[in-house]
């Protein structure tokens, strides 16, 4: 069973998550929280599996709330929820360490997907929202991201081939779509990427994404 907390402001939101979630056989929502800092008081509390994190709160917002979270070590991993188009914080919670995000408008069943994939240990962004955010939120990336590549010390840890993996990590491809490109088996693939985060030191996918364009492994297009 998938322990999830909610953080959001609005009662009628908390509402629909809690129904949701009761609904589902493997997921149950273990708390709720109505700000930031007491997403993160019940998150040390109730150490759920997922935090869904809305940005926008009372006081310390989500993305503070966010990297509290993940600086304090648990196992809980935090899944922000944003309408993408009008909040342009998201960017900046992937940097403080959620594990992806999703678009409050999203449908239940793809909801319910994301955080078993987030429980899992797996990134929730969908590729082609990847490459959305990181066209849009450029600026907000290191500076100068047109010039010559990077050189990084964890970039000599990787194999020629864990390289490829890790810049089509950066393109925002699914691990179907990179067994596609290198004719490669999906197990293969996954194994790839798992070595790929543990030697570049990453948490998960969105990690790997913001390393590979912090690099200029990849760039925005």
């Amino acid at each position: 069973m998938i322990s999830v907390l909610v953080a959001d402001a609005q009662p009628l939101r908390r509402f629909a998550f809690r129904m949701l979630l009761e609904s589902a056989p493997d997921t149950e929502i273990v708390g709720e929280a109505e700000n930031s800092a007491a997403a993160v008081r019940r998150t040390t509390e109730l150490r759920p599996d997922v935090v869904l994190m809305g940005i926008r709160m009372p006081g310390v917002d989500g993305i503070e709330a966010t990297r509290r979270i993940v600086a304090a070590g648990g196992r809980s991993r935090v899944l922000v929820l944003t309408t993408f188009d009008s909040d342009r914080y998201a960017f900046a919670a992937l940097r403080a360490g959620a594990s992806g995000f999703l678009l409050k408008d999203i449908r239940p069943d793809e909801l319910l997907a994301g955080i078993r994939a987030v429980a899992a240990g797996d990134a929730v962004v969908a590729p082609a929202l990847t490459r959305r955010l990181l066209d849009a939120f450029a600026d907000q990336l290191d500076d100068d991201l047109c010039g010559p590549m990077r050189e990084d010390a964890r970039l000599d840890l990787l194999t020629d081939r864990e390289r490829e993996v890790l810049v089509a990590i950066g393109h925002g491809l699914t691990n179907g779509e990179i067994a596609q490109r290198f004719t490669l088996s999906e197990s293969t693939v996954k194994t790839h990427v798992g070595r790929v985060l543990a030697k570049i030191g990453a948490r998960d996918r969105i990690q790997a994404v913001i390393f590979a364009y912090n690099l200029r492994l990849t760039r925005p297009v």
